[in-house]
């Protein structure tokens, strides 16, 4: 059995005392890995269709055409309309739909109605549409995958970065530290907002390239914290006597500097997210962001900002941005807490 050490169980211990700050982030995670089975809540396919003694799987499988089901069309299989029709019918067909039976790109019209439409449980359309037509439930889910596993691949970039060199600048310092010192100061005051103008002017902004670009302008911060804490830690009498020993730099680093500075990365991981979640919002908002028809949190409040009159599209959008971001201050609070360095102090 792996071994944890009592400084670790009690570090754990103070974060399960923090009872807001556990539930959120049993929360979070919990709708983390909701979101990688989104089509299964969330989805105009149906997950089960039995036609005719037949078993079906639409929702990960291929298209699968009306006339399969003795429809008279040869395109995708309207579910919901077969579901309707085999209820009509009794004879032993039935079909199981997920909860919200739309896709976040699907236009719905209703005759001698336009869009947006007020939220109806009756059509399934809980949160109702958006100016399009498209369920705001259905974007919204979807919207979130994107922004969380967004922010987590921003966060894993930076961190990597950030941390790498931070350490390297802390621990060699002289010219090594000097050196990237300018670069940083130099680099920080290139405008990030402009950059994002004029590369979307030119190209159409997908995922990889937005995380890049703000992986490009997002190393700096934590390239500064870890600097500090490896200058203060690598004048410890344990690093001395590591180098004593004849250990290597890297070794230093990260068999004894970085299990001693993880606090401050523990720390910042929930504001980053958050960060990065508010990021992209901002950047769809403003049209910088990822493309259109994709499922966005910020296109959706830009369509609410700029429709009032159907106020449930910005009241969605905007207390799912408050709930995401309470959750995530109160896991960082609780994290603070758990990791404080002056409760618990490791020297190795």
């Amino acid at each position: 059995m792996m071994r944890i050490d009592p400084i670790t169980r009690a570090k754990f211990a103070r974060f399960r005392a923090m009872r807001r700050g556990y539930w959120s982030a049993l929360i979070l995670g919990a709708l983390m890995l909701l979101s990688l089975c989104a089509e299964l809540l969330v989805n105009s396919r149906a997950l089960i269709v039995v036609y005719q003694g037949t078993w079906h799987f639409p929702t990960y499988g291929a298209v699968i055409p009306g006339t399969v089901f003795g429809e008279d069309y040869a395109y995708e299989t309207n579910y919901r309309d077969l579901k309707g029709r085999f209820q009509a019918a009794n004879q032993g067909d039935w079909v199981v739909m997920p909860l919200i039976p739309f896709n976040p790109l699907e236009i719905n019209t209703y005759d001698g109605e336009f869009a947006p439409h007020p939220p109806n449980a009756g059509r399934d359309h809980y949160l109702g549409t958006d100016v399009a037509g498209r369920d705001v439930a259905a974007r919204l889910v979807y919207g979130f995958r994107i922004a969380i596993w967004f922010s987590m691949a921003l966060l894993l970039s930076t961190y990597v970065i950030g941390i790498g060199l931070g350490c390297w600048m802390g621990y060699r310092g002289g010219w090594v530290d000097l050196g990237i010192q300018r670069l940083i100061e130099i680099w920080s005051n290139v405008p990030f907002l402009y950059v994002i103008m004029i590369v979307a002017s030119i190209v159409t902004p997908g995922f990889g390239l937005l995380v890049s670009l703000m992986v490009l302008f997002g190393w700096m911060g934590m390239t500064w914290y870890m600097r500090t804490a490896t200058y203060k830690e690598a004048a410890r009498d344990y690093v001395l006597a590591a180098r004593a020993l004849g250990a290597s730099p890297t070794r230093i680093i990260v068999r004894h500097i970085l299990p001693n500075t993880v606090s401050i990365i523990v720390t910042f991981i929930p504001f980053s997210i958050a960060g990065g979640i508010t990021a992209l919002t901002a950047l769809d908002y403003l049209g910088f962001g990822l493309p259109p028809p994709t499922p966005s949190w910020g296109e959706l409040l830009k369509q609410g900002t700029d429709r009032l009159d159907a106020a449930w599209i910005v009241s969605s959008v905007v207390c799912g941005l408050i709930a995401i971001l309470v959750m995530v201050t109160f896991v960082g609070e609780a994290i603070r807490e758990a990791f404080d360095p002056r409760r618990q102090v490791r020297y190795a």
